[in-house]
C-alpha cells in the first residue's frame, strides 16, 4: 500500500521531487520504490526523461483506480484525526515573498504555538504556482491571480504599493506629480521567473503608464530598495520593504495620492480536495486573524 501511495503522488504531480516532497521522503527513495513496484507487477508504470515524468497508458489506469481509493483511506484517517485534541500534520503553502514575510511569517508563528502537532512549510515564490502539480496544500495570492477552480478566503487587508526614490536623485530630476510623469524617470524594474517584468499598478483607471525600457532591472524587491537608496532611480515595491528607509529619509515616497495597491490576499486551495483537519484549522485561524485586523 505505501507503494502505491509514492506511485499516485508521482503520477499525480508528473515529479519525482513533488512526490518526494508530499511524502515527506528522499528523492531516491521514491526511485526505488517506483522501480519496486514496476518489477512487483512487471509493468512499466511511468516514462521518464530529463525532463519530465508521465504515466503510462497503464500507469494512467492504475492511478484512475487507486485514487478513489486512496481519497477514502485518507479520509478515514482525517475523521480519526477529529478526534484528537489538537490536528496533527505538515502543511505547504506557497505565497508571493511580500504575503510570506509581512503576513504568513506571523500567522504561522502563533498558529503553530497554538497547535504543536503541526508543522507549516512556507515557501515564497514570485512565480505563479501550480500548487496541485507541486505539492501544496494551499497558496495565497490577489484575487486577480487566482486558479480556476479554487476555494478563496481572504486573509489580509489590501497590499499597497510604493513608488519611492532617494532625495540625491530627486535633487536632480523632478518629483513625479502623476503616474504618466513616471516615462522622463529612470525606473528600476523587476523581473519576475517566468520571464515577464512588473507591472507599475495604479489604483485609478488609465493611470498605469508605458514605463520605458529601464536601465536597472533586477529579480528581487531588496535589489530594487538598496539600488533606489544609491540614487539609481525609481522603485515600485511593498510599502513593507522601504518603511526603515522612509522613517530614516533615506527614501522618499511619491505618487501616494494615485494609491498603488494590488488588493488583499487570498489563501486558496483545490475545491475538490478533502481538507486535512491541519487545513481546516489553519483556515479558520487565518479566517480569525483577518477579521480582527479589520
Amino acid at each position: 500500500m505505501p507503494d502505491l501511495d509514492v506511485f499516485a503522488a508521482v503520477a499525480r504531480h508528473q515529479s519525482f521531487r513533488a512526490a518526494a516532497t508530499e511524502r515527506q521522503i528522499s528523492v531516491s527513495l521514491v526511485s526505488k520504490t517506483i522501480r519496486r513496484l514496476e518489477e512487483e507487477l512487471g509493468v512499466t508504470l511511468l516514462t521518464r526523461t530529463t525532463r519530465s515524468v508521465k504515466p503510462t497508458s497503464a500507469g494512467n489506469e492504475l492511478l484512475a483506480q487507486l485514487e478513489p481509493s486512496l481519497a477514502t483511506i485518507q479520509r478515514a484517517l482525517e475523521r480519526l484525526n477529529q478526534h484528537r485534541e489538537s490536528p496533527l500534520g505538515t502543511l505547504r503553502i506557497n505565497a508571493p515573498a511580500p504575503i510570506a514575510q509581512f503576513l504568513l511569517a506571523d500567522l504561522a508563528a502563533r498558529f503553530t504555538a497554538l497547535h504543536p502537532g503541526v508543522s507549516l512549510e512556507i515557501t515564497a515564490d514570485a512565480a505563479m504556482a501550480d500548487i496541485v502539480r507541486q505539492g501544496y496544500d494551499a497558496g495565497v495570492r490577489i484575487a486577480k491571480d487566482l486558479q480556476q477552480d479554487m476555494i478563496a478566503v481572504r486573509i489580509g487587508p489590501p497590499q499597497r504599493y510604493a513608488v519611492v526614490g532617494s532625495p540625491a536623485y530627486f535633487a536632480r530630476r523632478p518629483i513625479p506629480q502623476t503616474p504618466r510623469d513616471l516615462v522622463g524617470h529612470d525606473c528600476i524594474r523587476r523581473r519576475f521567473p517566468g520571464g515577464g517584468l512588473q507591472e507599475w499598478a495604479f489604483q485609478r483607471r488609465n493611470s498605469t503608464p508605458d514605463l520605458p525600457n529601464a536601465r536597472l532591472i533586477v529579480n528581487d524587491a531588496q535589489i530594487s530598495v538598496n539600488a533606489a537608496v544609491a540614487g539609481g532611480g525609481l522603485a515600485y515595491v511593498h510599502e513593507k520593504y522601504v518603511e526603515r528607509e522612509l522613517a530614516a529619509g533615506d527614501l522618499v515616497r511619491v505618487l501616494q495620492a494615485w494609491s498603488p495597491g494590488i488588493g488583499p490576499p487570498y489563501l486558496y486551495y483545490p475545491r475538490q480536495r478533502f481538507l486535512s483537519a491541519a487545513m481546516r484549522a489553519f483556515v479558520d485561524f487565518a479566517k480569525d486573524a483577518a477579521s480582527d485586523s479589520q
